[in-house]
């Protein structure tokens, strides 16, 4: 437990909201030092290890001790080892080395700095993405059971921000479920695109290890491909300079930055909904939604999801410019970057993600809203079926027609002016012409004969994609989420 003197000085120092207020314990980890140092010893276990298979003059004892001095990291040591030698993986190799008197000689045996670096930023790279699937699944399985249950509710639709056709409660979510499982694809596909450095050397062409194994191309390739094996990757890239291409980086963050596009507009459109008073986020009891403003909701869960999800966006620019300035085999302007760009766009994608699986676990409905905003703008849209009827009956197509064109102006006349409710029915109620058809106006103006196959695309969009993407992560989609802020 922290002093109050270290409490003060933590309290004095900036800290990452994106790890002190809201990723995940497991996302913050995995971009730690621990994390990555961690795996920088294990990658020179694993070079020694293909190395000693392969003939060099390693012993057993030396693995040995490798092994037992993994996690025994001296960061006290290695900082101030840092601070003397300006060379991060140097430094780290005499922490190692301080505590494995024996491997001392042939940690990082020939070796660049990239082995360790490079290496770790993929290992680290592919278990992000294998934290955030789950999690986007999760997601995707909250919404798809709020759809199915929703799937036959009509409400009306808008294009342009304007009242257009019904559309039903379910069918919207899909809108937004189609874009995740798009997203689902983008990010296995970027975690199983990625490959392993290897063992390349200084500007990727291998020449000490070659020199090491005495002009034996066969053992170097054996120990690119062992090397590759033991870090759980299926492939190497084959050439790479110093580093691997800065493209890769690309790759990952744009799929990450076209979820961040997805979540916004999900939630959006969710704080447009709680705008209509037709759907909200959840809300607590004790919960204050403004200091000034006690009757206030506001939907601040879909609000941090859109405000993070712009920084998630806008990450994607410093991989693209990254990768363009990369002269030859390599500069060391992308290092300091990279450090930032890549571990911010995983924790700010795992926020958003842990955010919107608590805001879809949660959606409140009103249907007595939803059905009161239809029955004002479902009279204009019925027009078309009441000609339709009226013509049926014997009546005129152009008589109809101008008769409605006048009684619907008189209608959006009281609501627009007069801030009146929509009576656009009763005018033709009241008026005579339209008396052949007064009884069928109920059954013209039934909200579900107005959402056409939105209730079975609902059904046959869940069965035939949505649950069979979600299989191979069944096992790791239960649990709620309680958000702590």
């Amino acid at each position: 437990m922290a002093t109050p003197g270290e409490e003060e000085d933590v309290m004095a120092r900036y800290r990452s909201p994106l790890v002190s207020r809201y990723a995940s314990a497991e996302m913050a980890y995995n971009f730690s030092e621990r994390k990555k140092f961690g795996t920088w010893r294990r990658l020179w276990l694993y070079l020694a290890q293909a190395e000693k298979s392969l003939g060099l003059s390693i012993t057993d004892e030396q693995i040995r001790e490798m092994e037992a001095n993994l996690d025994n990291i001296d960061f006290k040591m290695a900082a101030e080892e840092e601070r003397k030698l300006r060379h991060d993986v140097m430094a780290h190799v005499h922490t190692f080395a301080h505590c494995c008197p024996k491997a001392a000689a042939i940690i990082h045996l020939g070796a660049t700095s990239c082995y360790v670096g490079d290496n770790t930023d993929l290992i680290v790279l592919r278990d992000g993405f294998n934290l955030l699937l789950p999690k986007l699944a999760r997601v995707i399985s909250r919404l798809a059971d709020f759809a199915e249950k929703y799937a036959d509710m009509p409400a009306l639709g808008f294009t342009h921000y304007q009242p257009a056709q019904l559309t039903t409660v379910g069918k919207r979510c899909c809108l937004w479920i189609q874009d995740l499982c798009m997203d689902l694809q983008n990010l296995e596909r970027a975690r199983d695109d990625l490959r392993f450095r290897g063992v390349k050397g200084t500007t990727g062409t291998q020449a000490s290890f070659l020199q090491l194994f005495e002009g034996d191309h066969s053992k170097v390739e054996e120990l690119d491909r062992l090397v590759t094996a033991k870090a759980g990757f299926k492939r190497a890239y084959m050439v790479t300079g110093q580093t691997y291409s800065r493209k890769v980086d690309i790759g990952v963050l744009a799929v990450l930055a076209s979820l961040g596009a997805s979540i916004h507009k999900i939630c959006t459109d969710i704080r447009l909904l709680a705008n209509l008073k037709e759907i909200e986020e959840p809300f607590e009891k004790d919960q204050i939604g403004s200091s000034a403003m006690p009757y206030k909701r506001n939907p601040m869960r879909s609000e941090r999801c859109c405000s993070l999800a712009r920084h998630l966006m806008t990450l994607v620019m410093d991989p693209l410019q990254t990768a363009a300035v990369q002269w030859f085999e390599r500069t060391l302007d992308d290092s300091a970057n990279r450090r930032v760009c890549l571990a911010e766009a995983f924790l700010t994608a795992d926020i958003i993600l842990s955010t919107l699986q608590n805001v879809s676990e949660g959606l409140v409905v009103y249907p007595k809203v939803i059905e009161r905003r239809i029955h004002q703008e479902l009279p204009f849209m019925a027009t078309e079926n009441i000609i339709m009827a009226m013509v049926k009956a014997g009546g005129n197509r152009q008589d109809c027609h101008e008769k409605i064109r006048v009684l619907s102006q008189q209608a959006a006349a009281v609501v627009k002016q007069e801030g009146g409710d929509n009576d656009f029915i009763a005018r033709v109620r009241a008026d005579p012409y339209f008396s052949p058809i007064h009884k069928q106006l109920e059954s013209l103006l039934d909200p579900s004969s107005f959402t056409g196959r939105a209730p079975q695309q609902v059904a046959k969009f869940l069965k035939e994609e949505v649950r069979l993407a979600l299989i191979p992560y069944e096992n790791e989609m239960g649990g709620k989420i309680e958000l702590a802020l």
